[in-house]
């Protein structure tokens, strides 16, 4: 296996790893939300912010190592059009991760204190969960056009 070939196959494979945490992420998040249940929306969003930790944060920080290195090693300049929207689409989603990450951190926290204090979780919190969710789709959506750029690869 050449190293081009083994760089693609583990830039491939950060990749899919990134997305499906995403899309594990919004769909287990939206449910919690729907669902109500104030046990339930602290346990999945304890298990979210492990997830983002462990899964989303190791492979978007990897991601541009192997894609610089992709770009290096199949000869491709940086300056490509479609390279530089890429790393533009992707520097948002990042940005985007953020806030995205604090809202999940500040969930589950008040969701933990709710259930040892027996209380509801109150209207903030309520719109909290509603930010996280539409937040991760627009993250899901601006990653899905990244994918994109990088599998056409116009010029």
């Amino acid at each position: 296996m050449t190293l081009y070939f083994l760089l693609k196959t583990i830039h491939g494979l950060l990749a899919a790893v990134l997305l499906g945490a995403v899309l594990v992420g919004l769909f287990f998040a939206y449910r919690a939300w729907k669902g109500g249940d104030l046990q339930q929306i602290a346990l999945t969003f304890s298990s979210l912010v492990r997830l983002d930790l462990w899964f989303i944060a190791s492979s978007a920080a990897l991601l541009p190592l192997t894609g610089l290195a992709l770009a290096k090693v199949g000869g491709w300049p940086v300056r490509q059009l479609w390279l530089l929207w890429s790393a533009g689409l992707y520097l948002l989603a990042a940005l985007c991760w953020l806030p995205l990450f604090w809202l999940q951190v500040r969930i589950r926290n008040r969701a933990r204190k709710a259930l040892r204090d027996n209380q509801p979780l109150g209207p903030q919190i309520t719109a909290h969960l509603a930010w996280r969710v539409r937040l991760a789709v627009f993250v899901l959506g601006v990653l899905v056009a990244v994918y994109a750029l990088m599998v056409i690869k116009p010029l």
